[in-house]
């Protein structure tokens, strides 16, 4: 591009290797330039794929967390099918009740993996003990927990225990469910809860049958009155 000396003005005149110094000079800075463009443009890319690349871990632990809640969710929706499709008719008598009950607590106890699990039906009004089961998990041998029905009917914390009771309010009846459980998801909570109102459901209608043939509530007279 430069051939020989470049004249500004008639007195000044740029010699070849100086101006060629200078263009030099110039297309260097500006390499530096678009060099550091470059380099800035590389960075942004490289966060801007470091960024994909998190939320891609972000969804995929989600949607593994997803697959897993399903998975739950399913097996658990199987074993609801399994519990009320067992029961294929009300108990008739007490027997039958205790062994429903029995049925159902090992459920419980499956599902919120504990040492056993209490069933006690109490009337509201006299806080009387009309009806329960203690089950427990194969080998468990300590014994039998206390607990108070004026507690349960206040809703009062009976700790180290947790319990549900059961959700009709038009029942002179109380359905509670205690477990030596600290806490309980709210997928066990519905669970257990759907539960402990087929027992109401299943006490209501085996006394609906007393009823008829002219006897008193049913009340299990084997255990200790609370």
């Amino acid at each position: 591009m430069i051939k020989g000396p470049v004249n500004l003005t008639s007195k000044l005149i740029l010699q070849e290797e100086t101006f060629e110094g200078a263009l030099i000079c110039i297309m260097f800075i500006i390499s530096i330039l678009i060099l550091n463009l470059y380099k800035r443009e590389v960075n942004n890319h490289k966060e801007l794929i470091n960024k994909i690349s998190n939320e891609k871990k972000k969804i995929e632990n989600r949607l593994t967390d997803s697959e897993q809640y399903i998975a739950i969710m399913n097996v658990q929706m199987q074993e609801i099918k399994s519990i009320f499709n067992t029961i294929d008719k009300y108990p008739e008598t007490k027997e039958g009740l205790k062994k429903s009950l029995t049925f159902l607590g090992q459920r419980v106890i499956g599902i919120v993996n504990s040492e056993w699990v209490l069933f006690r039906i109490i009337d509201s009004k006299t806080q009387r003990t009309l009806f329960e089961h203690f089950g427990t998990r194969r080998g468990y041998s300590n014994g039998y927990p206390r607990v108070s029905n004026r507690m349960i009917i206040a809703k009062d914390n009976i700790l180290p225990f947790s319990y549900l009771i059961s959700s009709p309010n038009n029942l002179n009846i109380l359905v509670s469910c205690i477990m030596p459980v600290n806490e309980i998801s709210n997928d066990q909570q519905i669970f257990i809860q759907a539960i402990i109102n087929e027992i109401t459901k299943l006490f209501v209608i085996l006394n609906s049958l007393y009823y008829k043939k002219g006897d008193a509530i049913l009340v299990d007279s084997d255990i200790d009155k609370k």
